[in-house]
């Protein structure tokens, strides 16, 4: 028996919730409080320039292939991926460095900088594809109620094999002592979740995905991604309501009734997923006595970073940049520390720029530029206008002098996005960029519960619960609540019918 789903929130987990219930069979309707899909991937357009908000890096190109897969689609019905090559380009202290592709040039590299690295990394990237297999065969698709859900003898067993109790920093050292190397390592776990030696050595998985399955680029923007979960989503019958904000839950008990609706309209529905801000429906969308967790709970949790981006129209080409680039030639350890121990804003942060027009002329108009810089910074943060002229003068004096010409007179339209933005948008918890940091004492079991303690038909999903914050996570996450909610539903229709039949 079919029932009737609201989906909150049209960020990946939530299409790809909506999607999956809707193949089953479910009449499902995602109410999106922005005025386009996509969550944090929005994209907004200026004097032809097209940005992406949000998301930038393509990595982990199986999840995407697999998710398509099972709606019996291929990632090439939507659109075109192009592998990067060099993956990026990182500006060190000492000069740039083109990152390849292929795994046996960066072998070469990795000799260059530190001799006889190259046998180090060939055993470190192995042990992260095993990490890698056994997290997406076994782990990532649980739904992590409880520890019993990884008590199997065969769990148990490849469990010894992701390192969960080795931290990434003194794992990676095992194998590398070169500065260079070991930044180059680290990025993505600072980035996107904690400080090194915070985050387990699971997460060498990330160095994998990135050196051997490659970063790739989706023609048009990220939020081609988006487009296409959207297309298959309408394919499936699902409905989507823009421009409305879910401001409250009806229940009866133990069972949720109905979504409210900008302040006032009632829908009726048999069940929820919230792929919204799962603080923000916890603490503020469910009644009192629904709440999975209180205000305390939420405060101890280890966030991610969160962002200072902007989006810049640049009236002419720039040299010196490829379409992803790091700047790591400032302190690494400094900028860490400030991020996650004092959250401070940074004396002297690394940051991120990406120009995708390197790649993709539809993007900016001919012979111009699109610049995206990011620079992580501590969640929970106070700025004001004066606090993001400083770094971005800062950022256009260091892209100055590394690429010996200036990029600032060029700039034709300028837009900052930080906290304030992020929780106004996505009503993002401390304005995080990213979800819960990638810490041993926030993953799996001990993150954020996907289902309701209070609620049997109501379920979460996205980056601050199961499995974790990032696209593909995010794309899993929704998955794994649409079956646990099916379930649900099922058992609901078995006691019914049951009822009827006695």
């Amino acid at each position: 028996m079919p029932s009737s789903i609201a989906v909150i929130g049209s960020g990946f987990a939530g299409l790809a919730a909506a999607t999956t219930l809707a193949d089953m069979g479910h009449s499902v309707i995602v109410y999106e409080k922005n005025d386009q899909a996509g969550g944090r991937a929005r994209v907004f357009e200026q004097d032809g320039f097209k940005f992406d908000m949000g998301p930038s890096w393509y990595w982990m190109p199986d999840v995407f292939e697999d998710y398509f897969r099972r709606f019996g689609k291929k990632v090439t019905d939507y659109y075109e991926l192009k592998r990067l090559d060099p993956s990026y380009r990182v500006y060190f202290e000492d000069g740039p460095v083109d990152i390849p592709a292929d795994f046996e040039a960066l072998k070469v590299w990795f000799d260059s900088i530190e001799p006889g690295s190259s046998k180090h990394l060939e055993t470190f990237m192995k042990e992260a594809e095993v990490k890698y297999d056994i997290g997406m065969s076994k782990f990532v698709f649980k739904p992590s109620h409880n520890v019993f859900e990884f008590a199997e003898l065969n769990i148990a067993k490849d469990a010894l094999k992701l390192h969960l109790f080795k931290s990434f920093s003194s794992y990676i050292r095992k194998y590398f002592r070169n500065p260079k190397l070991l930044q180059l390592l680290e990025f993505p776990v600072l980035f996107l979740g904690a400080k090194p030696e915070k985050t387990p050595a699971l997460y060498s998985l990330m160095n994998y995905a990135d050196s051997k399955l490659g970063t790739w680029y989706p023609m048009g923007g990220m939020h081609e991604i988006v487009k296409a979960m959207v297309l298959l989503a309408e394919e499936k019958g699902v409905k989507f309501r823009y421009n409305s904000a879910v401001t409250g839950i009806e229940k009866n008990g133990r069972q949720v009734k109905a979504v409210l609706v900008n302040n006032g309209e009632r829908h009726a529905c048999d069940a929820v997923v919230a792929a919204a801000d799962y603080h923000h429906v916890d603490q503020h969308i469910l009644p009192s006595g629904s709440k999975n967790y209180d205000e305390k709970y939420w405060d101890k949790r280890t966030m991610s970073p969160s962002s200072l981006l902007f989006y810049l129209a640049v009236d002419q080409k720039i040299d010196g940049l490829k379409h992803h680039n790091l700047f790591f030639d400032t302190d690494f350890g400094q900028h860490a520390t400030e991020i996650y121990d004092t959250k401070e804003w940074p004396e002297q942060p690394l940051f991120y720029v990406c120009v995708p027009s390197k790649t993709d002329p539809s993007v900016a108009p001919e012979g111009k530029e699109n610049i995206f810089i990011l620079i992580p910074v501590a969640p929970g943060m106070q700025e004001t206008n004066d606090t993001r002229n400083h770094y971005y003068n800062m950022v256009m004096d260091r892209l100055a002098t590394h690429l010996g010409t200036e990029v600032r007179p060029h700039v034709t339209y300028k837009r900052s996005y930080a906290h304030k933005e992020f929780i106004n948008d996505y009503n993002a918890f401390k304005g995080n960029a990213y979800g819960l940091a990638n810490t041993l004492d926030q993953t799996a079991f001990l993150k954020p519960k996907l289902k309701s303690k209070k609620l049997d038909n109501f379920y979460f999903a996205g980056q601050l619960t199961t499995p974790g914050p990032g696209v593909p996570p995010s794309l899993i996450s929704g998955q794994v609540a649409a079956h646990e909610l099916n379930k649900t539903l099922s058992k609901k229709v078995e006691v019914v019918v049951e009822e009827t039949t006695t």
